[in-house]
């Protein structure tokens, strides 16, 4: 799906955040990645074999 060199990392690798914005929609909360990943504002994510990463919730300190 990524073009450009050099490729982004691969939807499956930790790193996956760093490749690039092809569909950029902040008023729906999500952007797609070249990689095929979705990434939402709420810190959650959407790989493209249908994987879900959960998102990453702060919790306040008591």
């Amino acid at each position: 799906m990524c073009s450009h060199q050099p490729p982004c990392p691969s939807a499956d690798r930790p790193d996956r955040d760093a490749a690039h914005i092809v569909a950029f929609h902040p008023e729906q909360g999500w952007n797609l990645l070249c990689n095929g990943a979705i990434v939402f504002d709420d810190t959650g994510e959407l790989l493209p074999d249908g994987s879900v990463i959960t998102p990453q919730r702060l919790t306040a300190a008591a």
